[in-house]
């Protein structure tokens, strides 16, 4: 008996979905591995949530105490990185940045890099999972097809899914390490939405990281055991690309905001509407004014007679 219900027929794509889960993994493996950038490795514990991986230590006493932060921007040596174009490489540690400067300022001052502050935070960037454009492509796609029929939210193809590695640490104005994480995480097919970029996934994990390493420093404990603060006004105002708390964060740009939201939405590339650091904005803006500056006639191909 069917009860005068009409059941829609599952889409190729969905079914292909279905197929797909039994046997493939609905995360990219990412492995935790230690890199050589911190200070020390000693006393870290396991820990992680159900989609990433961490080994971190919190000492809690000088991290409360403090009350000023600065934040060295963030670095990269990646493994994969002669695959990676620097100006994509850039944004990936650009978004780290960004979201450590907004969570960080819940309660701490954030100062300027030649200002002293009681904590200095470094990260560095290991390793990146490229995402396979072309899955994510069709998974875009698919995604906006099929939703667009049955207003239903749709996997991504458990293909070609991206990754992030992050290690990071924080040091007191004597130089000793005051809590130090081994990040790991790879994207997920349910919640991680696809972007058309070989660096679609690592762009998005890297606010995650900067996210969960922000909590672990403001709280002074161990983010992915306990509960967690909500969104503030503060962070919902500096998302929606509005000016942040402390002049120091401007220095990695504005988030992309409402335009951010629906590029994501429609699988576009970061750097569609991510401009990247401050730095790299005004960069731009000097080439521009110069190029405009230039007389057409040096821009002009070169005569026969100079080849």
């Amino acid at each position: 008996m069917t009860f005068g219900l009409q059941i829609p027929e599952l889409p190729p794509r969905a079914v292909l979905c279905v197929i797909l889960l039994s046997s493939v993994s609905s995360c990219a493996n990412v492995p935790l591995q230690a890199g050589a950038t911190l200070g020390s490795y000693a006393g870290m514990t396991k820990s992680g949530g159900a989609l990433t991986k961490a080994n971190l230590r919190v000492d809690a006493s000088p991290l409360l105490a403090a009350q000023t932060v600065r934040i060295v921007p963030t670095a990269a040596q990646v493994r994969s990185a002669g695959a990676i174009g620097p100006e994509d490489l850039a944004l990936v540690t650009n978004n780290i940045d960004r979201a450590l400067c907004t969570g960080l300022s819940e309660r701490f001052k954030v100062v300027a890099p030649n200002q002293p502050a009681d904590l200095v935070v470094r990260a560095t960037v290991t390793d990146i999972v490229k995402t396979n454009r072309a899955a994510a492509a069709t998974s875009t796609v698919a995604s906006l097809g099929v939703g667009a029929v049955f207003a239903v939210p749709v996997p991504r193809l458990p293909i070609g899914l991206g990754g992030l590695s992050v290690e990071a640490e924080v040091v007191g104005q004597d130089g000793s390490q005051t809590a130090a994480i081994v990040w790991a995480r790879g994207a997920n097919m349910l919640t991680t939405r696809a972007r058309i970029s070989t660096i679609g996934d690592a762009y998005s994990l890297a606010s995650a990281f900067g996210n969960d390493f922000a909590r672990m420093l403001v709280a002074g404990r161990d983010p992915f055991r306990g509960s967690t603060t909500g969104l503030s006004l503060q962070k919902m105002k500096a998302s929606l690309g509005g000016d942040p708390k402390y002049e120091a964060c401007k220095a990695f740009g504005s988030a992309p905001g409402l335009k951010g939201a629906v590029a994501g939405q429609l699988g576009l590339p970061p750097a569609w509407t991510d401009k990247g650091a401050e730095s790299v904005q005004t960069a731009h803006a000097i080439d521009a004014s110069t190029a405009a500056a230039v007389p057409n006639s040096m821009l002009a191909a070169p005569s026969q007679t100079n080849q």
